[in-house]
């Protein structure tokens, strides 16, 4: 079953007072993924809402999973996924915010290192593996002298609302290309995007 489904996880903190944290852009991004294929999450027995879907007719088969642990425990549901449904470190998709990134910008990669977000050490320590591959979403550095993750822990500003529709919908974007057409081909789309 295993090698046309993706597993593709949407990294963030439980509960409505972190849902729009910058944070939380990767489970923005599922939410725009399950919009597309029209469905609805519902639980799973790993500590997650999960969705399932086929990107396109006859296409890839996509799990959705947002982890329902804080971030620093991604990892469990993420691992307890792959293995339910036979899917390999690259075929797991971490959608994730990334401040050392530009607000507005996706890079794409497989493997490196974690550059200190916990949520991916938990999934790599989980997977036994950093070999799997992640859509980074830019939020930008912290202002002045505010700690990183006093940043993150925080919602985006007003200007950059008027932005994160469109940001979402290119990080979903970037998403269905990783899985469609492989990640250099994603990368040279996104990379050369002018960003």
């Amino acid at each position: 079953m295993a090698d046309n489904t993706w597993l593709i996880a949407g990294l963030g903190n439980p509960g409505p007072g972190y849902a729009g944290n910058r944070h939380n852009v990767g489970q923005m991004v599922l939410d725009v993924l399950a919009a597309r294929l029209g469905g609805k999450f519902g639980r799973s027995k790993a500590n997650a809402v999960v969705l399932e879907g086929r990107l396109g007719i006859g296409g890839p088969r996509l799990v959705l999973a947002k982890p329902l642990t804080y971030m620093n425990l991604t990892g469990g549901p993420v691992s307890q996924l792959a293995k339910f449904y036979g899917i390999e470190p690259d075929h797991v998709v971490a959608v994730h915010d990334e401040i050392d990134i530009p607000f507005n910008t996706i890079k794409l990669k497989i493997g490196g290192g974690e550059g200190g977000h916990n949520g991916l050490r938990d999934i790599s320590k989980a997977l036994g593996t950093k070999d799997y591959l992640r859509v980074r979403v830019g939020v930008g550095r912290p202002p002045g002298r505010q700690d990183a993750a006093d940043h993150v822990l925080r919602d985006f500003s007003t200007t950059e609302k008027k932005d994160l529709p469109i940001l979402l919908e290119e990080a979903a974007d970037a998403v269905e290309s990783v899985v469609l057409e492989g990640l250099v081909p994603a990368q040279q789309k996104f990379h050369s995007a002018g960003k």
